[in-house]
C-alpha cells in the first residue's frame, strides 16, 4: 500500500520538527508515517533541526552544535511559522520517540556531514534501543557512511540512503552500506525505477512532493510507494476511499 510520510512533521499547518506538528501529524490516521531531522547539542543531546544553524526556524542564532541543550530549549521555535506557535520549543529525539512509540513509523533523518557529528549514528541507534523501537523506526542520511555505521552497529535496525538525484552504481552503494530504503528526490522517480527497485526487494520512497499533480503522478507509479509530504491531507485526498 502507498505510505503517507509527514515531512518534518505536519509541516504545512504547523512549525516544522515541533512537537505540535507531530502531534498534528499523529492525530490524522492516513498518515502511516513522520520524518524528523535530528542533530547533537553542545552536551550530547539529540535534539531536531534541520538547518546546521538555529537561525530561520528559532529566534536564535548560531550553529546547533554549539548550543547546550537548555539554551536549545529556552529558544522559541514556533513564532516564525505563526503566533499561534509562539513559545514552541525544539523537541529532544527521546520526546518525540516517546510520543510515537505504537502510533507511527518514524523515519529519522541524521543530519550530519563529514566529521561534524562523529558519534550520531551510535547515539541514536543506542536511543532507538533503549525504547525498544527498532522495528518502528528507520534510520536514513544524505552522509552513507552514517548509514554504514548503523548496519554496522545493529543489523537489524531499516536504513536508507538520501539520494538527489540518479547515482550510478546504486545497487553497490546499497549492498555496501546495508541499506534497504532509496529516499530519493521526486524529481528523478520514475515507474521503471520504483519497479526495479522494487523487484530486487528495496523500498522507494519519494520526497518532497506537494502539489496534487506531482502527488497523482508518483503515486501512480507503483501501488507500495512511499511519499513524504509537507501536505499529508493531499496525498490523503487523492487514494481511493
Amino acid at each position: 500500500m502507498h505510505v503517507c510520510m509527514a515531512h518534518r512533521g505536519w509541516s504545512g499547518k504547523a512549525p516544522e520538527n515541533t512537537m505540535a506538528a507531530i502531534q498534528l501529524a499523529l492525530g490524522e490516521p492516513g498518515v502511516q508515517a513522520i520524518e524528523i531531522d535530528v542533530q547533537v547539542t553542545k552536551d550530547g543531546a539529540i535534539v531536531l533541526m534541520h538547518d546546521f544553524t538555529v537561525d530561520r526556524t528559532t529566534n536564535g542564532s548560531g550553529p546547533v552544535k554549539a548550543h547546550t541543550l537548555a539554551q536549545i530549549q529556552s529558544l522559541d521555535a514556533g513564532s516564525w511559522f505563526g503566533p499561534a506557535f509562539t513559545g514552541e520549543r525544539v523537541p529532544t529525539l527521546e520526546e518525540v520517540l516517546m510520543a510515537v512509540r505504537g502510533r507511527c513509523m518514524l523515519n529519522i533523518e541524521l543530519k550530519t556531514a563529514g566529521d561534524l557529528y562523529p558519534d550520531l549514528a551510535q547515539k541514536a541507534v543506542e536511543l532507538v534501543t533503549r525504547h525498544e523501537m527498532q522495528a518502528e523506526v528507520i534510520i536514513t542520511s544524505f552522509d552513507h557512511e552514517a548509514i554504514k555505521r548503523v548496519h554496522e552497529l545493529d543489523p537489524t535496525f531499516t536504513t536508507g540512503l538520501i539520494i538527489y538525484g540518479k547515482p550510478t552504481l546504486l545497487a553497490e552503494q546499497l549492498r555496501e552500506t546495508g541499506a534497504t530504503v532509496i529516499s530519493i528526490a521526486y524529481p528523478y522517480v520514475t515507474a521503471p525505477f520504483v519497479r526495479e527497485m522494487h523487484e530486487q526487494g528495496y523500498q522507494v520512497l519519494a520526497w518532497t512532493v506537494d502539489d496534487e499533480q506531482s502527488i497523482e503522478t508518483v503515486l501512480a507509479y507503483h501501488p507500495e510507494i512511499h511519499l513524504c509530504t509537507n501536505h499529508p491531507d493531499r496525498m490523503i485526498g487523492l487514494l481511493p476511499k
